[in-house]
């Protein structure tokens, strides 16, 4: 008998815990709702601007984003006059900053690549602007040194990935 009355009070503290441990709301706490909007179904993301003098970032960052999407969310790629919603952007810096020198030689150790992107999530139905950034950046570390021998095209392309990341996390934060 007091077997199962501790049974039965295991049980229903269980349940306690779980229904106020739970929001329905996925942005006030743990829930099992989804974090991505369920009315969104696909999203167009058309290769970025580049004004920039460095080539080829475009299309980098898009591919990047692509996969960020498909890796990420549950959401497809679609082409924007079938897509639920379209991302366009632009790139609109990519700076080189010197962030360690040689004493001796005088020639650059480490290097931050930082890349400065603006966009726009545009919902196609509607024609509402879900979320908008500008001057949003991403920046990676690298070495040029002798030793090292890291390339420019290495810290551009890891703080494309960081940025890519961070706007597809923007994107399913945003509603």
């Amino acid at each position: 008998m007091i077997a199962r009355i501790a049974l039965i009070s295991t049980f229903a503290l269980l349940i306690l815990f779980a229904v106020s441990g739970c929001a329905s709301d996925p942005s006030q706490g743990y829930s099992f709702s989804s974090v991505y909007d369920e009315s969104i179904q696909s999203v167009a993301i058309p290769i970025f601007k580049n004004e920039t003098t460095s080539r080829g970032l475009e299309v980098t960052l898009t591919e990047s984003l692509i996969k960020e999407v498909q890796r990420r969310t549950p959401w497809h790629i679609a082409p924007t006059d079938r897509a639920d919603t379209t991302l366009i952007g632009v790139i609109t810096g990519a700076d080189l900053t010197v962030l360690s020198d040689d004493p001796q030689t005088g020639l650059v150790q480490e290097q931050a690549a930082r890349i400065t992107i603006r966009f726009e999530w545009r919902d196609n139905r509607t024609g509402d602007v879900i979320i908008a950034r500008d001057s949003y950046s991403a920046s990676s570390v690298f070495s040029p040194s002798r030793n090292v021998g890291d390339r420019v095209e290495l810290g551009q392309r890891n703080a494309l990935a960081e940025l890519a990341h961070d706007v597809i996390s923007d994107m399913r934060s945003s509603w």
